[in-house]
């Protein structure tokens, strides 16, 4: 039976593509049939999450463990099985993940906004066509428009 005894980031890294949880001895233990085994850093080091799926990338990397000198090999693959890993890795990066959430909002407001003023700048210059061309019908149509629009 595995079960997850301690899991804590040695620290973070990010950059724009992938969250890096960086793993250490003494923060990572595992329950293997009732004995404590710890992790240490001889393979694999660390936990890659995709930002944009939101999923592992480096599933099939292997982690050690060891008690004394028996040492066990585990797979990230194995550890995605168990829900109180997925739920230690959730509270890890969430944080990181809502930051994004943050980002991506301001631009969303940046884009509307950057919408807001070409559809204006257009509507100018449609009036600015209907004076050129003599056509009151429009002219009074657009300003109409705009009077409903922006003052």
């Amino acid at each position: 039976m595995l079960n997850i005894k301690m899991l804590k980031p040695y620290y973070v890294k990010e950059d724009k593509r992938f969250i890096r949880v960086v793993l250490a001895y003494q923060y990572f233990s595992l329950l293997i049939d009732n004995e404590l085994y710890q992790f240490i850093p001889m393979e694999s080091r660390e936990i890659i999450i995709d930002r944009n799926r939101q999923r592992v990338h480096n599933v099939f990397d292997i982690f050690v463990f060891q008690r004394g000198k028996k040492m066990v090999y585990v797979s990230v693959s194995d550890l995605l099985q168990l829900p109180e890993f997925i739920s230690h890795l959730h509270s890890i990066v969430s944080p990181y993940y809502e930051e994004g959430i943050e980002i991506s909002q301001q631009s969303s407001k940046e884009v509307k906004e950057i919408i807001r003023e070409l559809e204006k700048d257009n509507l100018r210059r449609l009036i600015d066509k209907a004076i050129d061309q003599h056509d009151e019908d429009a002219f009074r149509l657009l300003t109409e428009k705009w009077n409903n629009m922006y003052t």
